[in-house]
């Protein structure tokens, strides 16, 4: 069977649709692991670069992308088991604590976080790159699923130490104006809320009863207000004499002349 090869160039080239997001044990188990002690790998999908021979943006690949490659670490010093993490513009520094990777209830690897700074140490500036460094655990022994390789885990103690799997991405920070837009509230939210206030309601029988106990108006008073404006006109001889109804109560009826 012909095996996969998705790696040009130094550069991890997928078919539309897929992705390599690979948890970290089967990082150090199906990818270092089976690396270090020269095992058939799932893919050739990991390329290898030395890492410390470049900054970071000048790696292979998708700088918006998270990014792996194989790696062999450099001393430091020739008698010394400091790495040399330092690039041409500046370096790589170790913070928080080591993590142990286990696998079947063992520890199978451990993963190392690393900054990059520009400048020389220790006045370089922090950057937003960050480096997972893997690398086997000591006591690390070949797959039993590869019988057939059990004569290297005598001379795998400086295999294990020279190869190391890097994860490299660049960490993003969140903007002021973004932590604005989700800390205030829309004019839709705005509105809604506007429609969710508490009703309000009217008792309409206490509205009724009182306008029960109120005192009718009287006939006379409601005839002045519905004939305001009418004028009544009685004759008698040759006199003629007005009288409007809304003058006053007496003002009902007509007077005749002598």
């Amino acid at each position: 069977m012909e095996k996969l090869n998705f790696v040009k160039n130094g550069v991890i080239k997928l078919p539309p649709g897929f992705r390599f997001h690979p948890t970290d044990e089967e990082l150090v188990v199906h990818y270092l692991k089976r690396k270090v002690f020269s095992c058939p790998l799932p893919a050739s999908i990991i390329p290898e670069v030395d890492v410390c021979k470049n900054d970071p943006w000048d790696l292979p690949g998708d700088l918006e992308q998270e990014r792996y490659f194989f790696s062999t670490k450099e001393a430091k010093y020739p008698n010394g088991n400091r790495c040399n993490r330092a690039t041409g513009s500046g370096y790589w520094k170790a913070t928080g604590i080591d993590r142990k990777i286990v696998a079947s209830n063992h520890v199978v690897g451990i993963k190392k976080t690393l900054v990059f700074y520009r400048g020389k140490p220790p006045h370089g500036s922090r950057t937003d790159w960050i480096m997972h460094e893997y690398r086997l655990a000591g006591s690390a022994t070949v797959p039993c699923i590869f019988p057939q390789k059990k004569n290297l885990t005598q001379n795998s103690a400086t295999q294990v130490e020279d190869w190391v799997l890097c994860r490299i991405f660049l960490k993003r920070r969140s903007t002021k104006n973004d932590d604005e837009v989700f800390s205030q509230p829309s004019k839709e939210n705005k509105v809604s809320n506007i429609g969710t206030a508490r009703p309000s309601f009217i008792d309409f029988m206490m509205v009724r009863d009182k306008n029960d106990s109120a005192p009718a108006p009287s006939s006379s008073s409601s005839s002045c207000s519905g004939s305001s404006g009418i004028t009544e006109v009685c004759s008698g001889g040759s006199d003629h004499e007005e009288s409007s109804s809304c003058n006053s109560f007496s003002s009902s009826y007509c007077r005749r002349g002598p």
